[in-house]
């Protein structure tokens, strides 16, 4: 009989926002909700009462709610959420004004800055009355091409309180990476930095941005944070001024809010754009903050004056996940740099330094810390983080024990998984119920999730596509540019009209989680049998030798064959013996069906700038195609490595 990795003490339960919930729900219903699988239940089938109640119990800020929780329940895409609202998104993460730390800022190279609850709301005044100046109104775009930043988190805010438009990527984006986001959405102004840390060197910016400036008509502004370095002239660069200059005539005063519909804009996200140019996919205020609210209070037990921690950039959603934990009353604690400068406990130092309670990293963090032989728990004093998130590729099995043999045994290990698409999560957090090795805890509060086979039919315990049933606030208003919205259905909602189809290839489980094996357009094929990809990562990267893999199906013989390809600790090399025992690895932990019929050693394997392995151009790579939009990739070079292979030709 298998036990849970983890159970939460009775007195956390007691004090969990979560339990508190649902004691309000029962003073409510004439029939008791006793736990979470049932409060999801009724979650589900009583949308407008849940998220009623999630607005009342969260603190929701707004003009006007309105009767109407529901329009048009019955339309996916097409339900309209509290039609009748009026609100800021700004107003409800700004609504303190004390002098207890809104954010500290902390970098590789050892910088340390604390913002303010009260001197962020002065900030943000002041990027306003700077925006206002520049003309932006509601609806206009305002862009970051920042690191992870106290003014990042300013600028959006001044952006939304306007009810402009925010949308931000990391520095380490390309020209044409930035231009194929920015230049979209004809963003109005562009901030940006000098340059930015990473690894132990600094990276300039202003050339980039300089010709960036050049390509996007619509700017009127290009305002320069001075991160690094000197201040240059500036008279070679057209529209640009340094921030300091650009805010100079702007006094602090109180931030205006204007109240604006719920479906109103708040944030232009991108899709990964490594098959193409990437999406823009518009997130609405109202659908955000609730979302957020409730995967942090409920699901994350985020309480006021928590210090919250994710380790992301600019250009990935948990970014904007991040940022609304203001909304709880928590203390955000930002980095900038490398996770692993100068070594892989560096965050771990920093989450004791700050005494972090909820800390959110990717499962690729994870793995990599286990793979260098760290042990965490052992060398920082982490006794105030009660949550770690892990999320951005599925959470190995031995991730789980991992955390909980090196990091910490008494913590509450939360696989969460959603996405850009609909920025937040379908599965997540439960901090009254336990952590099962290898599974995402729960479907989210309020989310319909189900998991269909290819015909269509609802399974559980066997493996299929991860689909939402029912309509959910932060449903995306639709891609940019996409007035008939013919690209936004055909992206979620052809594979099953009338459902939204995630993508991701996943199980139920028994008790109640879920388990992803990949990207269901990565998953293979050999033979016509279905395999997620970690299906197969899981058991090779538990051998001591393979630091990474990513596997493929190559077009092979009118059929397609399974293809694995290694990344080595340094100094190793793949002999027969290592192939065989990869291979028995595999078949031991899957079955016969799941061993590659190739295993090649690369020295590296592309990933996203957020760290994701890309499947899909390695196997255009592999099959001699063209690899579109290479700026989305953090290391495009690793790309060379799969081309050509003599290993693949027989």
């Amino acid at each position: 009989m298998t036990i849970p990795l983890w159970q939460p003490s009775a007195e956390r339960v007691a004090t969990a926002n979560l339990t508190a919930f649902l004691a309000q729900i029962n003073a409510e219903c004439t029939v008791p909700l006793r736990n979470y699988a049932e409060l999801h239940r009724w979650s589900v089938e009583k949308p407008e009462a849940f998220w009623s109640a999630v607005w009342s119990f969260c603190g929701v800020c707004a003009e006007q709610r309105g009767e109407t929780v529901l329009r048009h329940s019955e339309r996916m895409p097409g339900a309209e959420w509290f039609p009748e609202a009026r609100l800021n998104f700004a107003e409800n993460l700004l609504h303190r004004r004390d002098a207890s730390p809104a954010l500290v800022f902390r970098n590789e190279a050892g910088i340390r800055r604390t913002v303010s609850h009260a001197e962020l709301r002065r900030e943000v005044s002041r990027i306003q009355q700077a925006l206002l100046a520049e003309g932006v109104k509601a609806g206009d775009r305002v862009a970051g091409f920042l690191p992870n930043l106290p003014e990042a988190v300013a600028a959006a805010l001044a952006a939304a309180s306007l009810g402009a438009i925010w949308s931000s990527c990391s520095p380490d984006f390309g020209v044409r990476g930035v231009l194929d986001r920015f230049g979209q959405i004809e963003a109005r102004v562009l901030l940006g930095v000098n340059g930015y840390p990473y690894g132990g060197k600094q990276h300039a910016t202003l050339s980039r941005l300089r010709e960036i400036a050049g390509q996007i008509p619509s700017l009127r502004r290009v305002v320069l944070i001075p991160y690094v370095g000197e201040e240059p002239p500036l008279e070679n660069f057209p529209k640009a001024a340094w921030y300091a200059d650009w805010l100079a005539p702007h006094a602090p005063r109180e931030p205006t809010f204007t109240q604006l519909p719920f479906n109103h804009p708040l944030y232009i996200l991108y899709s990964s754009g490594t098959t193409g140019v990437p999406k823009c996919i518009v997130h609405g205020a109202g659908g955000t903050l609730l979302q957020h609210l409730k995967e942090h209070q409920l699901q994350s037990d985020i309480k006021p004056g928590d210090h919250f921690f994710y380790f992301t950039t600019c250009g990935w959603m948990m970014w904007n996940w991040l940022v609304s934990g203001l909304a709880s009353g928590a203390s955000l604690i930002l980095y900038d740099g490398s996770p692993f400068h100068p070594d892989g406990e560096s965050l771990f130092r920093i989450a004791e330094a700050e005494e972090i309670h909820v800390f959110g990293t990717s499962a690729k963090f994870i793995d990599a810390v286990h793979k260098a032989g760290l042990t965490p728990g052992k060398n920082c004093n982490l006794r105030t983080v009660r949550t770690i998130l892990s999320t951005g590729s599925p959470l190995a099995p031995e991730s789980f024990d991992f955390v909980y043999d090196q990091i910490k045994q008494d913590v509450c290990l939360a696989s969460i998984a959603g996405g850009t698409d609909i920025i937040s999560c379908f599965v997540g957090g439960n901090p009254s119920g336990p952590v099962w090795r290898g599974e995402c805890q729960a479907p989210g509060l309020g989310m319909s999730v189900a998991v269909y086979s290819d015909d269509g039919r609802p399974i559980v315990g066997e493996k299929g596509e991860l689909v939402c049933t029912r309509p959910f606030p932060s449903m995306p208003l639709g891609f940019w540019n996409d007035p008939d919205e013919h690209r936004y259905r055909a992206a979620y909602f052809e594979r099953f009209p009338g459902v939204w189809h995630h993508g991701d290839y996943v199980e139920l489980t028994e008790h109640g989680g879920m388990i992803i094996y990949g990207r269901s357009d990565a998953v293979l094929n050999p033979g016509g049998v279905r395999i997620g990809t970690a299906e197969i990562y899981r058991p090779v990267e538990q051998l001591d030798e393979v630091m990474e893999s990513l596997a493929i199906g190559q077009e092979w013989e009118n059929d397609q064959r399974l293809v694995l390809f290694v990344r080595l600790r340094n100094g190793l090399e793949l002999d027969d013996e290592l192939r065989e025992r990869i291979r028995r690895q595999i078949r031991g932990s899957a079955t016969p069906r799941h061993v590659p019929a190739r295993i090649v050693q690369v020295p590296d394997i592309p990933r996203t700038k957020s760290g994701k392995i890309v499947e899909l151009a390695v196997r255009e790579a592999v099959h001699g195609r063209p690899v579109k939009n290479l700026e989305a990739l953090a290391n495009p070079e690793a790309l060379e490595h799969f081309h050509n292979r003599s290993e693949l030709q027989s």
